[in-house]
C-alpha cells in the first residue's frame, strides 16, 4: 500500500496555497470585470437619470469616478487592520458580497444623488484588490511570493480589459440599467467562488499578539516601508495622469469622424493583455533575480515608453508604444506588492497592504486631476511627457531608496 503524500507545504506557506491562489485569481478576475462592467457608459447613464445640462454631465462623471477612491483612501487601512484581527478571507467576503449589493442597487436608482451615495458606499465597503492580495500573500511561501503576486495582478489586468468591453456591448443592446444587474451578479459569483474554494488557516491573535503585531503607525514606520509607500503613491499618480484625456488623445489621432470608441477600447485591451502577461513573467523572475532590480527596470521602461506618446501620429505607432508601456506597468505592480510582503511581518499584512493601497488610491485620485488640468491648459500631448518623467524619476527612487529583505 502506497504511503499517502503529505499536504503541499513550503517552509512559511500554508497547505494548498496554490489552490487558494488559483481560486482567488478566478474570484478577482470576475470581481474586477464586474466593477469595470459599467464604466464605459456612466456619462450616458447620468443623462438618463435627469442631468440634461451638457456642462454638468462631465462634472458629475468626474465626481462619480473619484467618489469611491476618496472613500477607499480612508477605509483601506481600517479594513486591513480588521483583516489581521479577524481573518483575511472574511474581508474578501465583505468586499465582494458588499459590492454585489451596491452595484446592483446602482441599477435601481432614480436620480444622480442616489447614485453618488452608492458610489461612496462602494468605496467604503469594497476593496477586493487589497483583500485578495492580503489573503494570497498571507498563505504563499516567501520564496514564491513574486509568482503569486504576478498571477493575481494578471487577473486584475485581464478583468479590467474584458469588463468594459462586454459591458459596453450589453449597454448598447439592453440599455444602461441591465449591466448593473449583471455586474452585481459577477461580484456575487466572485464572492461565492472565494467562499467555497478558499480554506484559510487563521487563528485570531491574542491581546498580547495584537500588541506585538503593532499599530498602523508602527507598520508605517517599519524599516523600508515608507519608501515603498511613496513609490506606490507616485506610481499610481503617474500611471493615471492621462486617464481622463486618453480617449480625446485617440480621437486626435483617429479623427473626429473615425472609430474613436472602438480604437480606444482596443488600446486599453492591448495594454491590459500585455500587462497581464508581463505581470506573470516578471513576478516569477523576481523570485529568482531580485525584486528591486526588476522594479527599477519596469518603472524605467514605463517612463521611456510614455514620453514618445507625445509624438504619435498614427494608430500603428500608438499600438507599439502601448505594448511597451504595458510591459513596464504590468511588471511593476506585482513587484511592489511582493516587496511589501518581503519587508513586512506576515501577521501585519492586512495593515501593510491596507496602507499601501490607500496610498495608491490617493495617487489615482490626484493623477487624473493633474492630467486634466495640464491638458486643459497646455494640450493633450504634454501629460504623456509629464507621466514619463515621473515614472523615470520613480525608477531612481527605487534604485536609491527602496530596500529589499
Amino acid at each position: 500500500m502506497e504511503a499517502k503524500e503529505p499536504p503541499e507545504r513550503e517552509p512559511d506557506g500554508q497547505p494548498r496555497w496554490r489552490r487558494t491562489l488559483y481560486v482567488m485569481w478566478v474570484a478577482e478576475f470576475v470581481a474586477i470585470a464586474g466593477f469595470t462592467f459599467v464604466m464605459p457608459f456612466i456619462p450616458f447613464y447620468i443623462r438618463e437619470l435627469g442631468v440634461t445640462d451638457e456642462q454638468l454631465v462631465p462634472l458629475w462623471a468626474g465626481i462619480l469616478a473619484t467618489a469611491p477612491a476618496a472613500c477607499m483612501v480612508i477605509f483601506c487601512p481600517i479594513w486591513g487592520s480588521l483583516a489581521d484581527k479577524y481573518g483575511r478571507k472574511l474581508m474578501v467576503m465583505r468586499a465582494m458580497f458588499g459590492g454585489a449589493v451596491l452595484i446592483t442597487g446602482m441599477g435601481l436608482v432614480s436620480n444622480v444623488y442616489q447614485l453618488l451615495v452608492l458610489r461612496l458606499l462602494q468605496g467604503a465597503i469594497t476593496g477586493t484588490m487589497v483583500a485578495a492580495t492580503t489573503l494570497v500573500s498571507s498563505v504563499s511561501p516567501s520564496r514564491r511570493l513574486g509568482y503569486s503576486m504576478g498571477i493575481m495582478q494578471t487577473g486584475v489586468f485581464v478583468g479590467a480589459a474584458v469588463g468594459p468591453w462586454i459591458g459596453g456591448i450589453v449597454a448598447d443592446h439592453l440599455g444602461y440599467r441591465i449591466p448593473f444587474y449583471i455586474a452585481g451578479g459577477l461580484l456575487l459569483a466572485g464572492g461565492c467562488t472565494a467562499l467555497l474554494g478558499v480554506q484559510e488557516n487563521f487563528s485570531r491573535p491574542t491581546p498580547e499578539e495584537e500588541k506585538a503585531n503593532g499599530t498602523l503607525r508602527a507598520v508605517a514606520n517599519h524599516h523600508g516601508f515608507s519608501a515603498i509607500l511613496v513609490v506606490f503613491f507616485l506610481f499610481s499618480l503617474g500611471t493615471t495622469i492621462v486617464a481622463p484625456i486618453f480617449p480625446l488623445f485617440v480621437e486626435k489621432i483617429v479623427g473626429a469622424g473615425g472609430p474613436v470608441a472602438s480604437t480606444t477600447g482596443l488600446m486599453i485591451g492591448i495594454t491590459g493583455l500585455v500587462a497581464g502577461i508581463s505581470a506573470t513573467i516578471i513576478g516569477r523572475l523576481g523570485d529568482r533575480m531580485g525584486h528591486k532590480q526588476l522594479l527599477t527596470v519596469s518603472t524605467l521602461v514605463s517612463g521611456l515608453a510614455s514620453i514618445p506618446h507625445a509624438l504619435v501620429r498614427t494608430v500603428d505607432q500608438l499600438i507599439g508604444l502601448r505594448v511597451l508601456f504595458g510591459m513596464g506597468v504590468g511588471g511593476a505592480q506585482p513587484i511592489i506588492n511582493t516587496i511589501i510582503g518581503k519587508i513586512t511581518p506576515r501577521n501585519s499584512y492586512g495593515k501593510a497592504y491596507g496602507l499601501t493601497f490607500s496610498a495608491g488610491t490617493l495617487g489615482s485620485v490626484v493623477g487624473p486631476l493633474v492630467g486634466g488640468l495640464v491638458a486643459s491648459q497646455l494640450g493633450l500631448r504634454l501629460p504623456f511627457v509629464i507621466m514619463g518623467g515621473l515614472l523615470i524619476a520613480i525608477s531612481l527612487v527605487v534604485a536609491l531608496r527602496v530596500k529589499e529583505a
